[in-house]
């Protein structure tokens, strides 16, 4: 793509961003009106969505508690850590918070003066937390009764990382807005922020802009992401390998259990100390993280090989006995 078109005023499509719009449109919601608008990452897929929300003629969004959506301001107004959001309030927008999975607090919280709910449909920076069995289908249903608009971050879980293209699709649900960036370019900055049936038009154009946001390189990496999953069968493999990591793991006698699907997991280790554990991995050549004292979150490569995992989980079960004994 270099060697024809690296850039493009954002007055003009390209080939690349039309061909990966119609892409995910047939991913994400084949049978509705879809539109996306492409940005660099995360955080602007969803400054985006969130000046979207706008546009309903309502201020309020309701968030759950562990949320992560970026650190710019309006996407880190919708994140929930402390550490993000201190040195920086008093932050924009009308935020209300619920506990993740509780579907009476959200039933509480959503009302007619709600523009949107954002969940992700795992949360990752709470420590890899599954959404409870009919949570989504819940804030679904109250979104709908309501006329606000549902919107799922897929910022972490999307593009294959679940075992299906997006995390939501496990719930049988169809969102109004979805947010994609890091696996969408397999390493190439960009982000999309989605908008389906009646949603695909609250942005209008000339709303919302950015210069680089869509280029024709990183759109065309984008492609290449989604064809080699498709043609690489990766959904299967991701599913199979996650089932590996987590059966290896969920055998050990320090952890309480392994949370997920597909290749995002959680670990939740038996005592708080998550963060030697992540140190003492990162010397052994593993990379883990550990966003919370008691959980390790683990984002191998979808290309993960049957043995890698292995090695994986006997280094990482190994650590665990050391650190934890």
């Amino acid at each position: 793509q270099l060697g024809s078109l690296g850039h493009i005023s954002n007055f003009f499509t390209s080939e690349p961003q039309v061909r990966l719009a119609e892409k995910l449109a047939d991913l994400v919601a084949p049978e509705h009106e879809v539109r996306t608008f492409f940005s660099n990452s995360g955080s602007e897929a969803n400054e985006a969505a969130l000046k979207a929300t706008r546009r309903t003629g309502r201020t309020t969004v309701v968030v759950a508690e562990g949320s992560f959506h970026g650190r710019t301001m309006g996407a880190l107004s919708l994140t929930s850590k402390a550490a993000y959001r201190e040195p920086f309030e008093p932050l924009p927008g009308h935020v209300r918070w619920v506990p993740y999975g509780d579907v009476e607090a959200l039933t509480a919280a959503v009302d007619e003066t709600v523009a949107a709910v954002v969940l992700e449909p795992i949360q990752g920076e709470a420590g890899v937390v599954d959404a409870p069995e009919g949570y989504l289908q819940a804030a679904r249903s109250l979104t709908t009764e309501h006329g606000a608009l549902l919107w799922i971050d897929e910022v972490q879980t999307g593009v294959g990382r679940t075992g299906d293209w997006f995390g939501f699709q496990a719930s049988g649900i169809t969102p109004d807005l979805v947010t994609l960036a890091k696996g969408l370019g397999g390493g190439i900055p960009i982000g999309a922020c989605i908008g389906i049936g009646d949603a695909a038009t609250l942005l209008q154009p000339g709303n919302h802009g950015t210069t680089f946001g869509g280029n024709p390189v990183a759109t065309a990496a984008a492609l290449a992401v989604i064809e080699t999953i498709e043609s690489e069968k990766l959904l299967d493999h991701v599913v199979a390998r996650g089932d590996q990591l987590a059966a290896g793991l969920e055998r050990h006698q320090q952890v309480v259990a392994v949370t997920g699907r597909g290749l995002l997991r959680g670990v939740v280790l038996a005592e708080p100390r998550a963060a030697e554990v992540q140190a003492a991995a990162l010397d052994a050549g593993l990379i883990v993280n550990a966003p919370t004292p008691d959980r390790l979150r683990l984002a191998p490569p979808l290309i993960l090989t049957e043995d890698e995992s292995a090695q994986a989980v006997a280094t990482l079960a190994a650590i665990i006995s050391e650190v934890l004994s």
